[in-house]
């Protein structure tokens, strides 16, 4: 084989090169067992054939990520109606909150064991997280137990030409103020993330847990957003509306 050969020749990635260019691979790698951290440097077919893992298995998982997503924002979320924006949300944003806590908790965890003595602010990023955590959890419960099916009962009662439906909270404005307050504080806390890791930039020397926890705290963020914007723009405003609606 000549040196031209040789060169021709595509060099695999590692599981470490892998994920420093699409960081959404770790969360496949960590399905399948794959350590892309300390085990970063092997190349997956390698990895793979030494675990017993199905390579064509992890290929397609991969494979998914590759595939285009309709976006999220493409969507005239205004011209939705109540009922269907509050499943919306639950599906896709509550959704993607309970996967993802998990597993940011995990990251902030083992990024502040490892590097808290000498970066003390990934220590502050892993407690606020926890905050975070623990807050929408029980913001998600709140609506999807109490908030959301009494929009739909409202919803239901407009399309039936009834009276506005008992509750046990008065106005609906009463739990859309807790909602509402609740977005700022967990909305504050990622700010303060934010600034914490200098808006998600992990130092040059960071291992691959500790970026791809960076980038997962921003997508969430991203998302938390987007979660917001929904609820506190369009949602609720239209909840309020249609409860004045059923009381004249």
């Amino acid at each position: 084989m000549n040196v031209q050969e040789i060169n021709s020749i595509e060099i695999e990635p590692t599981i470490g090169e892998m994920v420093a260019n699409d960081y959404r691979k770790a969360e496949v790698f960590k399905r399948f067992g794959i350590d892309f951290c300390c085990g970063g440097k092997n190349q997956l077919d390698k990895t793979c054939n030494k675990r017993g893992i199905n390579l064509e298995e992890v290929k397609q998982a991969l494979k998914v990520l590759d595939e285009p997503q309709q976006m999220r924002f493409a969507h005239d979320y205004n011209n939705w109606s109540i009922d269907i924006l509050s499943d919306f949300i639950i599906n896709n944003h509550h959704k993607y909150v309970s996967e993802a806590l998990p597993l940011l908790d995990e990251y902030s965890t083992k990024v502040a064991k490892v590097h808290g003595t000498s970066n003390p602010e990934v220590i502050e990023i892993a407690n606020l997280f926890k905050a975070v955590a623990n807050e929408l959890r029980m913001h998600m419960d709140k609506e999807e137990t109490i908030l959301f099916p009494y929009i739909k009962q409202m919803a239901m009662a407009k399309h039936f030409g009834e009276l506005l439906p008992l509750s046990l909270f008065g106005s609906i404005k009463n739990p859309i103020n807790m909602m509402e307050a609740e977005h700022e504080s967990a909305g504050g806390n990622m700010q303060s993330i934010n600034e914490l890791s200098s808006g998600y930039n992990p130092p040059e020397w960071a291992c691959n847990t500790y970026k791809v926890l960076y980038a997962k705290l921003q997508e969430f963020e991203n998302d938390l957003h987007q979660h917001v914007h929904l609820e506190n723009n369009i949602l609720f405003p239209k909840a309020i509306k249609l409860e004045a609606e059923l009381l004249s």
